[in-house]
């Protein structure tokens, strides 16, 4: 029986090493595909002079660099606490979230200055070199996206989701060319491009509000502070409950610590079960760490008047 317990979970190891693996190949395929195409882009915009080609680029330039900071924190985030970081590695894959969106803020505003100014004066594009070049832009994203959805990790379903609106870009970028081919609009690739350009910066403004919540350790959107305190408080053995923290690490893994009261005649058994329920508790509402103090009948306590 022993043996046979620790053969599951030797398999249980092994397939989470694996999905690791898995999950570490699909992004990497991505971020090599994303790069190469960004640079063909680049190229692409260029000699096709479409504001709105070179402004989709640099979106993907900065995909790519943010595919391979998620590549590279990603493999960090997974190490396990050591006397630096007690808590762990987690933290860091916020940090190319927000480098990625400060990257992105950059490039937004110099294509939204470039769009104005092609509004203002328009300039001819190559109708024809941008029905290729989204076309191509179609399938390579259309490609990885494919490859990203046979994945089941939150970090593939978060980039599929991410390569799906560079689809989507693109096929904007087709049926503007396609009308530019029969009519001549030139102002039409540069208030394309103005509008890719509000759009990243939709998105960037919720990266950058989400990923800030997290650094300043906000509540988690998720979980309700009041919902849980009532929750303790239906626990026999426990008459009141204080100083309750909720914070998240990376916006997955979630924190708290929380005072307990209990009667003044509660045993030391009576004690650590009453813990484990609250720690119990805690898990039901997406809390995985938990620290919880206990204070018995009348005893002072020092935190609840430095509280911040």
């Amino acid at each position: 029986m022993i043996l046979h317990k620790h053969s599951h979970e030797k398999v249980h190891s092994h397939g989470k090493r694996h999905e690791h693996v898995h999950e570490n190949s699909n992004i990497g395929f991505a971020f090599f595909l994303n790069l190469a195409f960004s640079l063909i882009e680049m190229v692409g915009g260029y000699f096709t002079n479409s504001v709105a080609i070179l402004s989709d680029a640099l979106h993907d330039l900065g995909d790519s660099f943010s595919l391979a900071l998620a590549w590279y924190f990603q493999k960090l985030s997974r190490k396990k606490r050591d006397s630096e970081y007690s808590y762990g590695y987690r933290r860091f894959s916020l940090l190319g979230a927000l480098i990625n969106s400060v990257v992105l803020l950059i490039s937004s505003i110099f294509i939204i200055r470039e769009s104005i100014s092609r509004i203002i004066s328009p300039e001819s594009a190559d109708a024809k070199g941008m029905f290729l070049l989204a076309v191509f832009g179609i399938v390579m994203n259309g490609i990885a996206v494919l490859k990203l959805k046979r994945g089941h990790s939150l970090n593939e379903r978060t980039v599929s989701l991410h390569l799906m609106e560079d689809v989507l870009g693109w096929a904007a970028v087709l049926v503007a060319s396609v009308v530019m081919i029969f009519v001549e609009i030139p102002a039409l690739d540069p208030i394309l491009s103005l509008g890719i350009a509000c759009y990243i910066l939709f998105n960037i403004y919720h990266n950058l509000r989400d990923t800030l919540r997290v650094i300043l350790q906000g509540t988690p959107e998720n979980i309700n502070g009041e919902d849980i305190e009532k929750a303790l408080l239906e626990i026999e053995g426990i008459e009141s409950v204080h100083d309750l923290h909720l914070w998240t690490m990376d916006g997955e893994f979630n924190i708290s610590s929380v005072h307990i009261v209990v009667g003044a005649n509660q045993d030391s058994a009576g004690i650590t079960v009453l813990k484990k329920q609250v720690k119990q508790t805690m898990k039901q509402f997406n809390v995985q760490h938990s620290t919880v103090e206990v204070e018995q009948g009348e005893e002072n306590c020092e935190d609840r008047d430095n509280c911040c």
